[in-house]
């Protein structure tokens, strides 16, 4: 009798511990998400609203064009082409997208984070200097020059950029490990805020005169993306 209790209350604590352990929320697919109670006035769910699988069809898997390079004649020297949920409808749920990256000789892909995927980049044509930020107090670089074939990865939510240090242009593409990985650049989130930070913020902040802070906040911030 004590045996098959014992066995009872073991089966009942490994359901316990099993439903524990698959209960969790999910992750976030945009930027905000804020709970409203009139179903009505909703916008979207946590990332897409399906479709009627019978009216599912091939194109909603496809995408053409990402053999053609993005312009790089633009400040920093790089241009970001996404293949998100946005371009394929298929990627709903399915927690992966792709990027091509194309940079003019000495640009770049800015410091920048992916608040919602890991990263993993392959060089297709050129070299990169590549490398990520791990967080606080270490802060400490990890930073690798890559070559055509070479793989390397961003782990999620870390500053990371590369740089093309050859003197042609250089190509890359790489896999995020969610449908809508979002981006955000740095120098844009900071100092091309809108509405812009207040200056005596990001003085103390970074150590900077105030001056040289509206200086920074007045110029033009370009989004390769």
């Amino acid at each position: 009798m004590k045996k098959g209790v014992g066995f009872l209350v073991t089966v009942a604590l490994m359901a316990l511990v099993s439903s524990l352990a698959s209960a969790f929320d999910p992750s976030p697919l945009q930027d905000t998400c804020v709970a409203i109670a009139e179903p009505e006035n909703a916008v979207f769910v946590n990332g897409k609203f399906c479709k009627n699988p019978n009216l599912t069809k091939a194109e909603d898997f496809f995408y053409s064009g990402l053999d053609k390079p993005g312009n790089i004649s633009n400040p920093v020297g790089s241009a970001v082409t996404p293949v998100n949920v946005e371009q394929i409808p298929g990627l709903n749920t399915l927690g992966i997208s792709a990027v091509r990256i194309d940079y003019a000789p000495y640009g770049q892909n800015p410091p920048h984070t992916h608040p919602r995927a890991t990263e993993i980049l392959t060089v297709l044509e050129g070299t990169l200097l590549v490398g990520f930020v791990t967080s606080n107090p270490e802060n400490r670089l990890f930073t690798k020059v890559l070559n055509k074939g070479d793989v390397f990865v961003f782990p999620i939510g870390l500053i990371h950029f590369q740089f093309n240090i050859g003197h042609t242009n250089a190509v890359a593409i790489a896999g995020l490990s969610s449908q809508n990985p979002g981006v955000i650049t740095i120098a844009n989130a900071v100092f091309g805020s809108d509405p812009a930070i207040d200056p005596d913020v990001l003085s103390r902040a970074f150590q900077l005169d105030k001056n040289v802070v509206k200086n920074l906040q007045s110029r033009f911030w370009y989004d390769n993306n």
